[in-house]
C-alpha cells in the first residue's frame, strides 16, 4: 500500500494519464476512511477534467474544488477562491491537485507557489508516459519538467511512471517502460516514486516494484 502525503500535486506532459492517476489516488485515500478533497487545476484540457468526474467522487464522500466553469462548453473557466484553501494544511484532511499539462497549465499552479513550497507533507508527483510524442527519451521528458517548474515556481518531489497505450497497454509495455522512467528520475535527481499498473495487467508485471495498482477510469472523447 502506498503511503500518500497530506497533499498530493500530479504534474505532467499532455496525455500521460495525470487525470486518470488523481482520480485513483483520491478514491483509493476515500476507500481507506480518509478525508479527501480532490482540485481540478486543469484549465487548458477541455476534454480530461477531473471535475467531470464530480458525481462519482462526491458519491465517494470526496470533496471536488474544480474551475468555475469546468464541465460545461465556456472556454474560459475561472479557478474558485476555495483553490487556494486547498493549499494549506487541515489536519487529517487530504488533497490531490490535477493540474494541466505541460507550462501552460502550471501557469495556474504558480500563483499558489508560495503556500506550497511552505507546506511540508508533500508530494509533487512529475507523471510520465513514455508513449507520449514529445516524451520519447529521458532526456525530452526531463526537459518538460524543467519547464513546468519554471512555470509553476515549484519544484517536483518525485517521478511517477504512468506508460501506457490506453486499452491497448499490455505487462510487456509497461515492463519496457521502467528504464525509462528510472533515466528520467535520474537526470533530474529525483527518486522515482512508482510504476503505475492497470489492475487488468498486475497480474502479468509482478516483477515490477514499486508498483500501485489503478483502474481505467477516464476514457477518450472519441
Amino acid at each position: 500500500m502506498f503511503e500518500f502525503k497530506h497533499l498530493t500535486i500530479i504534474l505532467g506532459h499532455y496525455g500521460c494519464g495525470k487525470t486518470n492517476l488523481s482520480l485513483n489516488i483520491a478514491l483509493d485515500l476515500a476507500s481507506r476512511g480518509k478525508r479527501v478533497t480532490i482540485a481540478d487545476l486543469d484549465v487548458v484540457n477541455p476534454y480530461f477534467r477531473t471535475g467531470d468526474y464530480r458525481e462519482m467522487l462526491e458519491q465517494s464522500g470526496i470533496r471536488v474544488v474544480a474551475p468555475v466553469f469546468a464541465a460545461t462548453n465556456l472556454d474560459n473557466p475561472s479557478l474558485p477562491a476555495a483553490m487556494g484553501d486547498i493549499f494549506e494544511p487541515h489536519g487529517d484532511e487530504y488533497a490531490v491537485v490535477d493540474v494541466g499539462g505541460d507550462d501552460a497549465g502550471a501557469f495556474a499552479l504558480g500563483q499558489y507557489s508560495a503556500k506550497i513550497n511552505s507546506y511540508e507533507d508533500k508530494d509533487i508527483f512529475y507523471v510520465v508516459n513514455k508513449f507520449r510524442s514529445l516524451t520519447s527519451t529521458p532526456e525530452d521528458c526531463a526537459e518538460i519538467l524543467r519547464e513546468i517548474e519554471s512555470a509553476a515556481r515549484i519544484k517536483a518531489t518525485a517521478v511517477a511512471n504512468n506508460s501506457h497505450l490506453q486499452e491497448l497497454t499490455t505487462p510487456q509495455d509497461v515492463r519496457s517502460s521502467v528504464e525509462y522512467a528510472k533515466k528520467t528520475a535520474d537526470i533530474l535527481k529525483l527518486p522515482l516514486a512508482f510504476t503505475a499498473l492497470e489492475s487488468k495487467i498486475i497480474g502479468g508485471a509482478r516483477d515490477i516494484s514499486p508498483a500501485y495498482e489503478i483502474r481505467r477510469i477516464v476514457k477518450p472523447p472519441f
